[in-house]
């Protein structure tokens, strides 16, 4: 779909399905936000358009993700000094609103009530909002759930972009995430080998038909 040699990171689908939200490594900006058009269906197959520059500034911009509605784009920037989640209209150009206080990641879009919710530490938090024309409101944040997670697989998050191992289900009431376990540190000492994984998979959760 594209012929940057930069590295590269998908994240998130508009709504049409018409643009693609990823990442890009670029020597002078580092982690920027990218948009792809696409154009096609699934009958006559999808062409790439040129990708074109959503989000671009010395800080590191990742994990961008379109809104349920499609007139929004929340991602995390450390143009600040850390790492915290900020909204923009789509296609802009537009304003910017800051959604986390005193860290910010992993913007997850709820589609069944207006709510953001993102990852502070080990915590899930929300952040309740309105949208009204070109101006967005969001309320305080709050704790979503007491679950201590841990929303990053590698002790490096942000190598290559795409280390995310958290996502919140349709139904806005569930997250698919890896717990922290309780107390100390979990020890690693052994590893666990699958065979035959997708067989598995496809006996525990069947494609219905």
């Amino acid at each position: 779909m594209t012929n940057s040699p930069a590295s590269q990171a998908a994240f998130s689908f508009h709504p049409t399905g018409k643009f693609l939200a990823y990442t890009e490594q670029h020597p002078n900006t580092g982690f920027d936000v990218m948009i792809l058009p696409l154009d096609g269906d699934e009958a006559r197959g999808w062409k790439a358009g040129p990708p074109t520059v959503f989000l671009a500034t010395p800080g590191t911009e990742l994990i961008p993700k379109f809104s349920p509605d499609g007139r929004w784009i929340a991602y995390q920037s450390n143009d600040s000094g850390h790492f915290e989640v900020f909204v923009r209209p789509f296609p802009g150009p537009g304003g910017k609103w800051q959604i986390s206080t005193g860290e910010g990641t992993i913007p997850m879009w709820s589609v069944t009530r207006p709510e953001l919710l993102y990852v502070r530490g080990d915590k899930i938090m929300a952040a309740s909002y309105t949208a009204t024309g070109d101006a967005f409101q969001a309320d305080k944040p709050h704790e979503w759930a007491p679950t201590s997670v841990r929303p990053f697989a590698g002790a490096n998050p942000f190598a290559g972009g795409n280390y995310q191992t958290i996502d919140l289900h349709p139904d806005g009431k569930r997250l698919a995430v890896m717990k922290r376990p309780e107390g100390a540190e979990q020890k690693r000492d052994k590893a666990v080998f699958v065979f035959n994984f997708f067989d598995e998979l496809r006996r525990v959760a069947p494609i219905a038909k």
